[in-house]
């Protein structure tokens, strides 16, 4: 890898933590448009959660291995930390949906580590808790489509517990991030979806942001849905991906 300009930034896509890949609209699209926009953009192609499988082989039958939290999140790590080393100034770390997830979860990995601190991160519509906090009647009222009954409490802490693979797991802050000590975040830029169950999370990552006196923004896309940077056809893909920019250049005007 040759040396960076500045600011590069690590892109992370969603999925629920076992689909999605480098392909969707989520993850290319995104990369080119921020790339077109004048950003260095390296993407991430994550190992996806799964079960154990059984599996044939010239040798017989055997069970493929489980892929479960810390693995996507080692994934995320080694790469920014490859990014890193050739990147002096800087590097900034975002993601979408469970893609949030992992992006926040190794910022605080990172920082255990001892690692250079990034230069920004910013998330879009993710979910950082490992059960989803109270919806508001207000956030009930906005729901509206098929999300309305998988994007439920139930289902989603059922898919954060296939993604930390054991209860005990989902309590760790480098798989759930939402709930533990936030100040070794730098500057974050937060974007949630307005009719969204997540909206729960990323409001309440917000203010646990703000409590630890990060510097940060949050934004609420007014008449929004769940996902809609994987959806480049909609307006509100420009609209997000304009806020993630400005927000970038700035970041990268005081890494300079």
């Amino acid at each position: 890898m040759s040396p960076l300009g500045s600011a590069p930034i690590v892109w992370i896509h969603g999925g629920g933590f076992f689909k999605g890949n480098l392909d969707q609209p989520e993850s290319h699209d995104v990369a080119r448009s921020l790339a077109a926009a004048g950003f260095q953009v390296v993407t991430v192609d994550y190992r996806l959660a799964t079960l154990a499988r059984l599996r044939r082989s010239s040798s017989g039958f055997g069970r493929s291995p489980a892929v479960h939290y810390p693995v996507p999140v080692d994934d995320v790590v080694a790469v920014v930390r490859a990014v890193q080393r050739e990147a002096p100034n800087g590097v900034i770390l975002g993601g979408a949906s469970a893609g949030a997830c992992l992006s926040a979860g190794a910022v605080l990995r990172m920082a255990d580590d001892g690692a250079a601190p990034l230069a920004g991160v910013f998330f879009a519509y993710g979910l950082f808790h490992a059960a989803l906090p109270k919806r508001a009647r207000t956030l009930r009222r906005r729901l509206r489509g098929k999300r309305r009954f998988v994007h439920t409490p139930t289902l989603l802490n059922l898919t954060n517990l296939h993604y930390a693979g054991t209860r005990s797991a989902m309590l760790e802050a480098h798989a759930f991030p939402g709930g533990h000590p936030l100040h070794d975040y730098p500057p974050t830029l937060m974007i949630d979806a307005d009719r969204d169950s997540m909206r729960a999370s990323g409001g309440q990552f917000a203010r646990e942001l703000s409590a630890a006196g990060i510097a940060s923004s949050y934004h609420v896309l007014p008449e929004t849905f769940h996902a809609f940077l994987n959806r480049p056809n909609e307006p509100v893909f420009a609209d997000g991906l304009q806020l993630i920019i400005d927000w970038a250049r700035d970041i990268q005007s005081k890494q300079t």
